[in-house]
């Protein structure tokens, strides 16, 4: 769930790599909050955030990158 609205240039797929992101910032907050009171490990938490930064990288590539390449076709 976006916390905050859109406020950059607006393309479909910017708005949903946008939506990612926050969700991936409420995720980490809860890994954080979960290690920081004792209920999964360091480890356990930098595995789970690890897999989330990759994923949302996987994200950028596949919905941003593809707009920086059409931009360069132009």
């Amino acid at each position: 769930m976006p916390r905050a609205p859109y406020h950059g240039e607006f393309t479909p797929e910017r708005m949903v790599f946008n939506a990612n992101l926050q969700e991936f910032a409420s995720k980490v907050s809860l890994i954080c909050n979960l290690e920081t009171g004792g209920k999964i490990t360091s480890e356990d938490a930098y595995g789970r955030i690890k897999q989330l930064w990759k994923d949302l990288k996987a994200s950028k590539k596949s919905l941003l990158d593809t707009i920086d390449r059409k931009g360069e076709d132009a």
